[in-house]
């Protein structure tokens, strides 16, 4: 080959290279690979229409919720999408504490950095979708609002309009107009919540938050922990859900940290006024996954809902050190019980534990909830749930719930209690559980009354048999060796 053409060549490989380069930066969400706690952020909107991500500093809370705006914004939804779809061209509001910040957050991850002209279009909005935009006055690179292309089945059916706004303009400036989005990227006054929801109501629209919950517990940051209510998602994120930030970089950050604001910056959870249910440090019972010895009893134990999540947990126990093992999770709200039996029995056949509320029967059919997932296969105790009986009683004992609290926090404390790592939402609601002038608040917390009801029932767990293997799919046959209490 000659000099003239290998230099043609590479020339030509550059120019590729660099075509890739400008479509990565300037189409970034055609390249979005969400982690799988954004997903279901992006996912809520299906069965929501406020949503909460409360989560730790630098985890990329801001730059999901730019994804989420630009997404619909757009209708440039990627196949994975299961959230809400916008079909027509919307309104959306994003807004942030200040016009500055706005600007610095909001506008840079939505549009590119306000200070570049050259890299306008390298936000989460692709840079072929951004239409007219207008400045904002006496704010300098700020933007006021701007055009988005928008398009339904891939087809330009006219502009989407996404304003940019500021807390500090009170509660005047968020009244008035009918929206379909709101993006709030920061901890909001509770009138403006309000408002942001009187906003939506029409167009049975939907308001998203993404902020670390630096102010404490506000009134919003109270309904969605402690009164939420159907249409209402809360999710967490931390530190450990954020593989792109380094041991090295979290090591720094905790260093310039005050010790009382830890949990608060690493894991998003708001300080609370009467105290954590479970007083462990999350760190003394994270584990990582590891393969479960055969001879290691199992058990599962479910929550039954509908609003709030249907939720299950599967427990593995060393009898020799006397240790439980939360080993999988399963959580899911507003689906029927032939749904949820599929889940349960995808991942194993053992025993099953149920609270005293799946006694209930079925209007019409008159059949109990436990009844019904029993037809479905799934491998439920023949009673309801109860703690076990007191030394040198008979039969059964009751199903209050302090007597296993008291008994899960001995095992934390003693090291006698693990939960694998994988388990996102179980620890999102581990950081979420507490109480409040000394009561439990009962918000949130259907893994943990599901690990309370398991962790309460290893008298009726069983070995799986070798013959089966463990969380392998339901051939519809039990084959579990009692388990000898003895042994």
């Amino acid at each position: 080959m000659s000099r003239q053409k290998k230099l043609q060549l590479l020339n030509q490989l550059e120019e590729l290279a660099q075509e890739k380069r400008d479509r990565e930066t300037f189409n970034r969400l055609r390249y979005f690979k969400p982690y799988e706690w954004q997903k279901k952020l992006l996912s809520a909107s299906r069965d929501n229409r406020q949503s909460l991500l409360m989560a730790a500093n630098r985890v990329g809370k801001s730059y999901v919720g730019a994804m989420n705006v630009s997404y619909h914004a757009t209708g440039r939804y990627p196949d994975w999408w299961q959230g809400h779809r916008w079909e027509h061209p919307i309104t959306i509001w994003v807004s942030g504490v200040s016009s500055e910040s706005t600007r610095d957050i909001i506008q840079k991850e939505l549009i590119g950095p306000p200070e570049n002209m050259e890299l306008y279009g390298s936000g989460t909005i692709p840079k072929e979708d951004l239409g007219e935009r207008t400045r904002k006055p006496q704010v300098p690179n700020a933007v006021q609002s701007i055009l988005v292309a928008h398009h339904t089945d891939g087809v330009f059916d006219g502009w989407s309009s996404v304003i940019f706004k500021a807390y500090e303009q009170g509660e005047a400036k968020f009244m008035g107009s009918s929206v379909h989005e709101i993006w709030l990227d920061e901890q909001p006054p509770d009138g403006l919540f309000t408002q942001c929801i009187t906003r939506t109501a029409n167009t049975r629209g939907n308001v998203t938050m993404t902020f670390t919950p630096e102010d404490g517990v506000t009134p919003v940051v109270h309904q969605f922990t402690k009164d939420r209510k159907p249409g209402q998602f809360l999710i967490g994120a931390t530190w450990e859900d954020a593989p792109h930030l380094t041991k090295e970089v979290k090591d720094q950050l905790l260093a310039v940290y005050s010790e009382h604001e830890r949990d608060m910056r690493s894991k998003g959870i708001p300080i609370f006024g009467s105290g954590p249910v479970f007083v462990a440090p999350e760190d003394d019972i994270l584990i990582e996954p590891f393969e479960i010895p055969e001879y290691w009893p199992a058990i599962a134990a479910i929550d039954f809902g509908w609003d709030h999540p249907t939720a299950v947990v599967w427990l593995r126990w060393d009898r020799d050190s006397d240790t439980i093992y939360v080993v999988d999770e399963y959580r899911q709200q507003k689906e029927t019980i032939a749904y949820h039996a599929t889940a349960i029995i995808a991942r194993d056949t053992c025993p099953v534990v149920w609270p005293h509320d799946g006694m209930k029967h079925e209007t019409g059919s008159g059949i109990s909830m436990a009844d019904q997932y029993r037809a479905h296969g799934v491998n439920m105790l023949a009673t309801h749930f109860t703690n076990p009986p007191a030394p040198g009683e008979r039969g059964t004992g009751n199903y209050k719930i302090e007597p296993g609290i008291n008994a899960l926090n001995e095992r934390m404390q003693t090291g006698r209690f693990k939960v694998f790592k994988t388990c996102n939402d179980w620890f999102s609601e581990f950081r979420m559980y507490h109480r409040e002038d000394g009561k439990i608040v009962a918000l949130n917390d259907d893994l943990m009354s599901a690990t309370r009801y398991a962790s309460q029932s290893l008298r009726f767990a069983e070995i799986p048999s070798r013959s089966r293997g463990y969380q392998r799919p339901f051939d519809g046959k039990l084959k579990y060796e009692p388990l000898d209490l003895l042994a």
